[in-house]
């Protein structure tokens, strides 16, 4: 087994961040509720033949091939072969299997399960989130594995935006440094687990810019339109403040264009007119903090944006076909 510790409840606040709800960006904001703070983190050495099973749903599983490979079955058929250098994320909560070999499957190997999300005094005994180092035989596969938990309903969005599976090779040093990492972390030392988290977090970042980045067109427009030149000034200042009095001609402003320049600039790419984009960020952050916080609808409505709570109540029931009482009373339920 490699197993895993739980990761601690997530709490319901009143508070928001500064005078915002967004960092700068809109990929910080929607990987501000990803941690893998208290995640299955393992590193295995393993011979063949093998199978893993991921059988914990979580929202977002990342494995790393340092050395061997493998390959990733999903149960909608899709084979995903993996390599040195690759690194998965694999959008979850089904289970999946990550094998030598597809044919491993159906014969005698060793089989190996991650499943330690669920209260299990023998998994969170074993420490330091299930990280194993194990014997260097030549020819095995090492890899890295971490398993995600998500809070809220802020990375619904960037989890949409996920095929079942995405691939991205890293180059050589960067594997060595990872692998170097596990080994110091497998020792156990004062904070071990707390370093794999963070480098997990890291891994996670990384590896979604560069698939967006060699995604191209097939990218999400909220990240396509923060390397446009005329577009990225104005994204990156409305995401800093979202609460701010927006118009089309103060976001042109930012970009140093006119108003009808930016408008027709802005709707080509991002497929919608700038004010709806607004309307849509502000109301998917509305729906987030109406499901996990406990902020008032005025609160709420002037961290979105809207100078009091009916304007914002009449624009989210536009967007919903429910009021903000009616939505996160069925949120609670």
């Amino acid at each position: 087994m490699i197993h895993g510790r739980r990761s601690g409840e997530h709490r319901r606040t009143s508070t928001v961040r500064s005078s915002t709800l967004s960092p700068v960006d809109p990929l910080s904001s929607l990987l501000s509720d990803i941690r893998a703070e208290g995640s299955v983190v393992s590193h295995a050495v393993l011979t063949a033949p093998w199978t893993i099973r991921f059988t914990d749903g979580a929202p977002l599983t990342m494995v790393s091939v340092l050395r061997g490979g493998g390959t990733l079955l999903l149960p909608d058929g899709t084979r995903q072969e993996v390599g040195v250098g690759d690194t998965a994320l694999v959008r979850g909560p089904e289970p999946f299997l990550l094998a030598d070999r597809p044919a491993t499957v159906g014969r005698p190997h060793t089989e190996y399960e991650i499943a330690c999300f669920s209260p299990d005094p023998e998994c969170t005994a074993r420490g330091l989130g299930g990280i194993r180092w194990g014997a260097d035989p030549d020819g095995a596969t090492a890899l890295i594995v971490g398993a995600y938990r998500t809070s809220g309903r802020r990375p619904e969005r960037l989890l949409r935006a996920l095929p079942p599976v995405l691939v991205v090779n890293e180059d050589v040093e960067v594997c060595a440094w990872l692998e170097t990492a596990a080994a110091d972390a497998a020792r156990l030392s004062a904070g071990s687990q707390a370093l794999m988290d963070r480098l997990l977090d890291w891994a996670l970042v990384c590896t979604l810019r560069n698939w967006f980045d060699e995604a191209g067109a097939d990218a999400p427009s909220w990240y396509r339109g923060l390397a446009d030149p005329v577009l990225g000034p104005a994204l990156r200042a409305f995401h800093s403040r979202p609460a701010d009095p927006w118009t089309v001609a103060s976001l042109a402003g930012r970009a140093g264009v006119s108003r009808a320049l930016f408008a027709k600039r802005f709707t080509e790419l991002m497929g919608r007119p700038p004010l709806a984009y607004l309307t849509e960020c502000r109301m998917a952050d509305a729906e987030a903090l109406l499901t996990d916080t406990d902020l008032s609808i005025a609160q709420i409505a002037r961290s979105v944006g809207y100078a009091d709570a009916f304007g914002f109540s009449a624009a989210f029931k536009r967007h919903k076909g429910q009021s903000p009482s009616t939505f996160r009373a069925a949120a609670a339920a």
